[in-house]
């Protein structure tokens, strides 16, 4: 019984002193895989094709034999008279009030191509539907680019902030060895405290605003946001300026549906054959002479020529024309604004770029200026004020230089996702 306890107790402790299985590293391809993956509007994708299904079922249907129940009562001034009259014979005379139950049956045989024309049309219907949805779901790109190299940036930032604590850190120890000496003064240790106290309160503010923004990404990609996210830092990008946008098959898929429209518009108007069969029972039934209740029945070959259509013909056309036109307006909308959004990333882009070659030069400079003051300080030829001066310019120059980095590759990403590549 020791022993078990032994190793249950062995066991526990391995446990609780085994380090945490840290969370995989995500790239941002990753991120809009899962936003896209975890929208509850992504769900829609099913709906809409059971909707298809359903409604394609049903307008073939239209091919079974189309059964309906009809009846009707009426009374009438006058009925029909046989105006003879023989010895030994009594023609009976139907009365005013007469009476009919019946069903009817009709088999299409030719519908003008009605029917599948309707499926077609309920097939583009549903592909114009689940094209809105990746519009709707392509635009989590953007929010994805937004938290993802916002919390890159902040990564970033405290890394800088790292470097910056241990210049600090290096002035206190020179500037503690130099009061020691009898070279300083105490108050020149006490302001580079105080500026390494204002350096933990800068790590503070930036690991509350990282631990925000990887909580609204976590969220978004159903991760858990109480865990800290780990992000790869994506590779720089060259996007060609073709636009393939989801919005561009969007308006392809909705031409195509409004070409359907006329070829529906055709098939409601062509002729229609169909065999037909009517049962009942009526008082008179086919016999107008007899007053008494009858069955009967009457089948036959029907055809349907509708003329009502060339009434609306001219403006159904119209109307259809209007949507063509409307979608093509959209469409030369869409991408005039795409490339003014794209002319000004580019310049963005290029601005950048240039901002970046400067701060390469300007870190260097900065960092032996610093290192200099710093063996001023050392051998007291510069008071602390200089040297923390000198600190802050190079720690300035880092964090531009680590905005503009960042700053780039999301404008370069930003650029991908207006082009669609």
């Amino acid at each position: 019984m020791k022993r078990i306890l032994s190793l249950l107790i062995a066991g526990l402790t391995m446990a609780a002193s085994a380090p945490a299985q840290s969370p995989a590293p995500l790239t941002i391809e990753a991120c809009y895989a899962l936003a896209v993956q975890n929208y509850p509007l992504t769900k829609q994708r099913e709906l809409i094709a059971k909707s298809k299904d359903y409604a394609v079922e049903n307008a073939a249907k239209g091919r079974l034999p189309q059964i309906s129940f009809s009846g009707q009562l009426t009374y009438q001034s006058e009925v029909t008279q046989i105006p003879i009259q023989l010895p030994g014979l009594d023609f009976p005379t139907p009365g005013k009030d007469q009476y009919k139950l019946y069903a009817e049956a009709t088999q299409t045989l030719y519908d003008g191509g009605l029917i599948r024309q309707q499926q077609q049309t309920q097939e583009a219907r549903a592909a114009v539907e689940g094209q809105q949805l990746e519009v709707e779901l392509y635009k989590l790109k953007d929010r994805v680019n937004q938290l993802f190299f916002g919390t890159l940036l902040l990564d970033t930032q405290l890394e800088q902030v790292e470097l910056l604590k241990k210049d600090l850190q290096s002035g206190i120890n020179k500037t503690d060895a130099a009061i020691k000496n009898g070279v300083a003064l105490r108050s020149s240790l006490d302001i580079l405290k105080a500026e390494l106290l204002k350096a933990d309160q800068r790590t503070i503010e930036l690991t509350a605003t990282r631990q925000a923004y990887s909580g609204m990404l976590a969220l978004l990609i159903a991760q858990n946001p109480d865990e800290a996210l780990v992000l790869v830092s994506p590779p720089p990008v060259a996007v060609s300026e073709a636009i393939n946008r989801p919005e561009l098959l969007l308006y392809d898929v909705q031409n195509q549906s409004i070409a359907l429209q006329y070829s529906l518009l055709n098939a409601r108007n062509r002729l229609k054959v169909s065999l037909f069969l009517q049962t009942g029972f009526g008082r008179p039934a086919l016999n107008l002479l007899s007053n008494d209740f009858e069955p009967y029945f009457i089948g036959g070959l029907r055809v349907q020529y509708p003329l009502s259509f060339l009434y609306t013909l001219k403006n159904d056309k119209a109307l259809i024309d209007l949507s063509r036109a409307q979608v093509g307006l959209q469409k030369e909308t869409f991408l005039f604004n795409t490339r003014l959004a794209l002319r000004q990333q580019n310049t963005e882009i290029t601005k950048l770029e240039s901002l970046l070659r400067t701060d390469e030069e300007i870190i260097a400079l900065r960092l032996g200026i610093k290192n200099t003051t710093s063996v001023q300080l050392e051998n007291g030829v510069v008071n602390v004020n200089d040297y923390l001066r000198e600190v802050n310019a190079e720690d300035q120059a880092r964090q531009n230089k680590l905005l503009h980095e960042i700053q780039l590759r999301m404008a370069q990403y930003q650029q991908k996702t207006t082009t669609g590549n």
